[in-house]
């Protein structure tokens, strides 16, 4: 057990100045290096740093992340750079025998993902996903009934990431943003993780279970040529732009033990913030509806009025996990409703324990290589796609996870009062 350990942080834009913000508030951890391939950047990131009350130390900036990694002595590091650097940058840091952390996005190749876990095998590191939505409130309670059995046996899932982000892709350019290219060249499931991450963790996904196939079909493009169009005219040089992933992408997975999954990607239309949850079971069903709110829940022979939803926040009251309780009571951090806090100190726990995350290797993997496949699979206008069984078969019987009050894998009372 480390008391304090080094972080180094690479990749210092919008998310990632953010994150290097809340990373700073967890007790023990100290950022003597950051790193971005823009300068302005990297010294925004030794700002950030140097402002946090407990930095008494020298903090280095780099511009090439293989630097920082051959000069630093860290215990590991947290990426928060372009989606299709995330795996690169990972591998080499648990070459150097480094956690790495990285930010939600998909896999490139299959290979990546292969190259990751092979990695993790041989040098014995782990590469934990930030999914942040696995300690959403909502999520973190419904994962709590799901396991005492309140849905009964689950049968069907759904979630997506629906977030109108049409000014955010176009002006990528002159953001920095990294979502511009992705959209010009690839076309299926880009964010596959913000809803799967729970969904995987709710039907014991990697323990006890796996993903099988994946089908993905897209939608015609025409949402960022229209915001083009309306502002910001003819002349402006991405106007005749052929985009190529799809308005909406809709991607179906099929589980070993008959579950089957709905992701719905659609960022380029006209739309309020959803991540479209839906939980059905052979006892009830939970459907998320707008942003902010609590969701409608209906559970067989407990409903007020027989087929009629009812407002999920009695529930969450009732089932409230203890996490949230013990957050609530300490003081929720800012970042997307206190998840971003929650996930980075579950990563900062693994590390200073030296344990396996909560979100592991095989999980990282699994969930990125989603998008990948779901290129494949809408290149094949749907056609299946099989999903490679990273934990080489041992998803049937695996070791014991860590329990801990970060544990996505289960609830573990015991570890609070």
């Amino acid at each position: 057990m480390k008391d304090v350990i080094n972080i180094g942080f690479i990749g210092l834009g919008g998310r990632g100045a953010g994150m290097l913000g809340l990373l700073l508030q967890i007790e023990g951890i100290r950022v003597p290096a950051v790193c971005d391939i823009i300068p302005e950047r990297a010294e925004r990131g030794i700002d950030i740093v140097e402002s946090a009350p407990e930095c008494d130390y020298t903090v280095n900036s780099y511009l090439d992340y293989k630097e920082l990694l051959d000069k630093e002595k860290l215990d590991a590091v947290v990426i928060c750079s372009t989606w299709i650097s995330h795996l690169k940058i990972a591998v080499d840091a648990m070459k150097k025998g480094l956690y790495a952390a990285v930010e939600v996005g998909g896999a490139a190749s299959v290979d990546e993902c292969w190259q990751l876990v092979r990695t993790a095998q041989k040098t014995g590191t782990h590469c934990m996903l930030l999914e942040n939505c696995c300690y959403a409130r909502n999520e973190m309670a419904l994962f709590n009934m799901i396991k005492k059995g309140i849905f009964g046996e689950l049968v069907h899932l759904e979630g997506g990431y629906r977030h109108d982000l049409r000014d955010e892709i176009v002006l990528g350019r002159e953001n920095q943003h990294g979502r511009l290219k992705n959209f010009i060249n690839r076309n299926g499931e880009l964010y596959p993780t913000h809803q799967l991450g729970p969904i995987a963790k709710a039907i014991n996904i990697n323990r006890g279970n796996r993903f099988l196939t994946v089908n993905a079909v897209a939608s015609k493009a025409r949402g960022l040529h229209q915001w083009i169009k309306d502002y910001k005219g003819e002349d402006y040089d991405l106007y005749k732009t052929d985009f190529q992933c799809g308005d909406v992408v809709t991607t179906l997975i099929k589980c070993a033990h008959g579950e089957t999954i709905q992701l719905n990607h659609d960022c380029c239309v006209p739309r309020p913030y959803s991540r479209d949850y839906l939980i059905e079971g052979t006892k009830g069903t939970y459907m998320e509806t707008f942003e902010g709110e609590p969701g409608v829940i209906y559970i067989d022979g407990q409903a007020k009025k027989k087929h009629n939803w009812d407002d999920f926040l009695p529930w969450r009251e009732k089932y409230e996990h203890p996490l949230w309780k013990e957050y609530e009571t300490s003081g929720v951090k800012a970042g997307h409703g206190g998840m971003d806090y929650l996930v980075l100190s579950a990563f900062a726990e693994s590390v200073k324990e030296g344990k396996t995350p909560p979100i592991d290797t095989y999980d990282t993997a699994s969930w990125m290589v989603i998008t990948c496949l779901s290129e494949q699979s809408v290149s094949m206008a749907g056609a299946p796609v099989p999903v490679p069984d990273f934990t080489d078969g041992y998803w049937i019987e695996r070791e014991p996870f860590p329990r801990g009050k970060y544990c996505v894998d289960d609830v573990c009372e015991e570890f609070f009062e």
